[in-house]
């Protein structure tokens, strides 16, 4: 007879809460009935080892974990600056804290990488406090960016692109990525956060949360290089109604450096329902429908419910025509960023880095390595 896994059932139903599962679902992944399920956590019964495993996998906990004598105490790496209602959010979930531990652990390669090439750390990072005015913020960005004219050009897409690669040039680490790692079935969820900021002064970091509508990651974006500016890490979800003086201060930098405030004003018509305001300024200022909203709201043309209603209907749509597939080298590509992936690359490509190594940093099969490169054209 089979021995069974003595697990402790309080740390079980600490897994499976943390992981958001219900006990179908849990059981589901163990191959056994809720029934059985709801005896482990009670401690009635125990599962087999390797039922035990698949209790592990499933929960997104190490196994060892299970035999615990109480659930550990996990709190996230980095200060948490969500709200929803005003109201700090509590329990992050394991999606949250997987995708922050990985960044922060390529972060840190690159800081070594960094320190060891000789690189010396970026001035601007923490360069500039709440107290600071918004707009000399902001045309601190625009100047380390190296921001004129002809970034703002074409479509919303088009200058967010040329953003990303403004702030990939001055040193930052751009991430986005709409699931933990490769697998597509732990989804991150845009209701729990949209972005947050690493403010290290030798290898700050900007992470996005991709399954947001595309159309407000521009947005995020800048709120998360803003926090980069006066030197505040944090996980945003960019509430509107946020009391966090940070939030609040990086959302009034975002807004404008994406949208001053005195064209807006000039440019907005009273005369016109909000929804005409909308459509026809985002082409002015190469932004999306979604920025000029939020600018709407943030200069009071319109409320926070008509703004929140607005975004909904935005994300809504991208959910409805979001495509599946594409190239698993170019989501890896946006997941790394181009600065770390060039940095791991060239280690790899040189041989002062295992493949073994530089796969597992960039969640690229060690023997896919060299075509992953071609993404890069090396």
């Amino acid at each position: 007879m089979t021995a069974p896994a003595r697990i402790n059932a309080d740390v079980l139903l600490w897994a499976r809460e943390r992981a958001r599962l219900t006990i179908e679902q849990l059981a589901k992944g163990v191959h056994a009935k809720p029934e059985q399920v709801m005896a482990w956590e009670v401690g009635e019964a125990f599962p087999t080892f390797r039922q035990a495993q698949h209790l592990a996998a499933t929960a997104h906990v190490p196994f060892g974990f299970l035999f615990l004598p109480k659930p550990p105490q996990e709190k996230l790496p980095l200060p948490d600056l969500r709200t929803v209602g005003g109201e700090a959010v509590s329990e992050p979930s394991v999606d949250l804290l997987d995708t922050v531990r990985a960044v922060l652990q390529k972060q840190a390669w690159y800081i070594e990488y960094l320190k060891e090439s000789g690189h010396a750390p970026l001035a601007f990072v923490g360069s500039h406090s709440l107290q600071s005015p918004v707009r000399s913020v902001v045309a601190d960005m625009v100047r380390v960016l190296k921001i004129g004219e002809g970034t703002r050009h074409g479509s919303w897409e088009d200058y967010q692109r040329s953003l990303i690669a403004a702030a990939d040039n001055a040193g930052i680490l751009v991430m986005r990525s709409g699931m933990v790692g490769n697998n597509t079935h732990r989804k991150l969820d845009v209701a729990e956060f949209r972005g947050f900021a690493v403010a290290d002064k030798w290898a700050p970091v900007v992470f996005i949360n991709s399954a947001d509508a595309p159309s407000a990651r521009l947005f995020t974006f800048v709120h998360e290089l803003a926090h980069l500016w006066i030197g505040s890490s944090g996980i945003s979800n960019q509430s509107t109604t946020t009391s966090r003086r940070e939030e609040q201060f990086c959302n009034a930098v975002a807004g404008e450096f994406l949208v001053p405030e005195h064209s807006f004003l000039d440019l907005w018509d009273g005369a016109l329902d909000w929804r005409a305001n909308v459509a026809r300024l985002p082409g002015i200022y190469h932004v999306s429908k979604l920025v000029i909203a939020r600018r709407a709201l943030d200069l009071g043309f319109i409320d926070a419910q008509t703004h929140r209603d607005f975004y909904l209907q935005e994300l809504e749509a991208y959910r409805r025509g979001k495509k599946s597939g594409g190239s698993s080298y170019r989501t890896a590509k946006a997941k790394n960023g181009q600065r770390f992936s060039l940095a791991i690359l060239s280690e790899a490509l040189s041989g002062r880095m295992l493949l073994r190594d530089a796969g597992r940093l960039l969640g690229v099969q060690p023997a896919k390595i060299g075509v992953y490169a071609k993404e890069f054209k090396l």
